[in-house]
């Protein structure tokens, strides 16, 4: 009885191994590649060029414009170079209009090397705590190695920026200039994470030593200052007071002292930046519902990010309204998918990936980004809307920080389609929402791991 119910256990696991594929498996696959006139030019053409080259669809070149029903007004483009944060670019740029109408200038750009510094250096804080919180779990653990992955990186969104700002203000790019560093980034953080890394072992000794919390707070402190060090020799020291001399368009030049906090209290005026809230459209999950990323912040007294689910054509409607208003938005998307950046359009019949290689690409919004496939790749400013005799919006438009160069004269238009598909995040100001997604918003938000596909 024993040895039958071993053999049934036996196969019971068989049946979990992956199947190899065998000789006769490989000819059925082999046999199913057709070697017709069509295979063979199309072979000899993707393995002697760009695939997207090959898969642009003509018939959809001239079948959107940039021109626009309401557009926000705006001027200038940023440009973040080769670094991840386009979530600073694309928040400080929704006040970079009011601040050149305000002192009458026309062009003006915050320090995103301002914020940024500051960004870094709280994160190897939070860093730092989490390796001391999460000491009695052995390295191994799930959280400790998401921890571990990725100690700080040029990643955020809105929240980030609004615990940065509240704690640290602002300032203009005179103040504090980009650096070599600033804007190519990877060296930096990849050298500030070895560090941390480094510093997370001695931390977790010395927690499960049970040494004495004011020893540990002191040596974080110690490492904080190592950090603080590599920060200011690649991006230089943040200024705690300045000058800030301009020309405005009267050819006056102004000059005025301040300090960040000061100077953030000026430009922002009366804005609360807690009237301005996440909404977004993930149908992955269910709808009408808040949610909160555990441990998704940059600094520790700071609130994780947050946002009400919804669907995408109630997110519009607050789109619009907020457009038509003179107001842009902070939105996020899957930027890479069909896009022509030559032109600026994003659009989902750019390119035709199926008629390349013959074969099916079937999955919805919710499979993508269940599976990774698609994701928040890029955060940008909402400036633009086109509708149509019905009021219905036919294409958008944002406001980019890749450059003048990139896009239509640093623009990116795209498609209500594209919409649909690849738009995630958007920061709406509550005066633009409804009572029943207010109502949400004040509810308790259910918890979400940090490595949730969406995040």
């Amino acid at each position: 009885m024993r040895g039958i119910l071993f053999l049934l256990g036996f196969l019971a696991m068989g049946s979990l191994w992956a199947q190899e594929i065998m000789q006769t498996e490989l000819q059925q696959i082999r046999s199913g590649f057709k070697k017709d006139a069509y295979t063979k030019a199309m072979q000899n053409a993707l393995s002697s060029n760009d695939i997207s080259k090959l898969a642009w669809n003509r018939a959809n070149v001239g079948t959107t414009d940039h021109l626009f029903t309401y557009r926000v007004d705006v001027s200038g483009i940023t440009d973040q170079k080769s670094s991840g944060r386009c979530w600073m670019f694309s928040s400080l740029n929704l006040f970079r209009p009011g601040v050149m109408k305000k002192f009458n200038t026309s062009e003006f750009e915050f320090s995103e090397s301002y914020l940024y510094f500051y960004d870094l250096l709280e994160k190897a804080n939070l860093f730092l705590n989490n390796m001391e919180n999460s000491a009695g779990l052995p390295i191994e653990n799930e959280k400790v190695r998401w921890y571990l992955k990725s100690p700080v990186d040029d990643g955020g969104q809105w929240v980030n920026f609004v615990n940065l700002v509240k704690k640290y203000g602002m300032v203009p790019k005179e103040a504090m200039g980009e650096t070599n560093s600033s804007e190519n980034t990877s060296l930096l953080t990849k050298f500030l994470n070895t560090k941390l890394r480094e510093d997370a072992l001695e931390i977790r000794d010395l927690k499960n030593s049970k040494a004495d919390p004011k020893k540990i707070a002191a040596r974080k402190v110690e490492m904080l200052s190592e950090i603080y060090r590599m920060l200011a020799l690649n991006l230089s020291e943040p200024p705690t007071e300045f000058v800030w001399r301009f020309k405005d368009k009267d050819k006056k030049i102004v000059e005025k002292n301040y300090t960040p906090q000061s100077f953030r209290d000026e430009v922002l005026g009366e804005t609360n930046l807690d009237d301005l809230v996440m909404i977004m459209n993930d149908p992955s999950r269910p709808f009408w519902k808040h949610y909160e990323v555990e441990n998704y912040r940059n600094t520790s007294e700071g609130n994780n990010w947050h946002y009400v689910n919804l669907p995408n054509d109630v997110i519009k409607e607050f789109c619009i309204a907020s457009i038509k208003n003179n107001e842009a938005l902070y939105a996020s998307c899957d930027v890479g998918k069909q896009l022509r950046r030559e032109v600026g359009v994003l659009d989902v019949d750019n390119f035709d990936y199926e008629s390349v290689y013959g074969v099916k690409f079937g999955m919805n919004k919710a499979q993508r980004i269940q599976t990774g496939e698609s994701g928040s790749s890029h955060g940008m400013a909402l400036i633009a809307v086109d509708v149509d005799a019905q009021g219905k919006p036919v294409k958008w438009q944002f406001e980019n920080s890749w450059g003048p160069a990139a896009g239509e004269k640093g623009y990116l238009t795209f498609t209500d389609a594209w919409f649909n598909e690849y738009m995630f995040r958007f920061v709406v100001n509550k005066k633009y929402l409804t009572a029943k997604v207010l109502e949400i918003y004040a509810q308790k938000p259910e918890m979400l791991p940090p490595w949730d596909p969406m995040f």
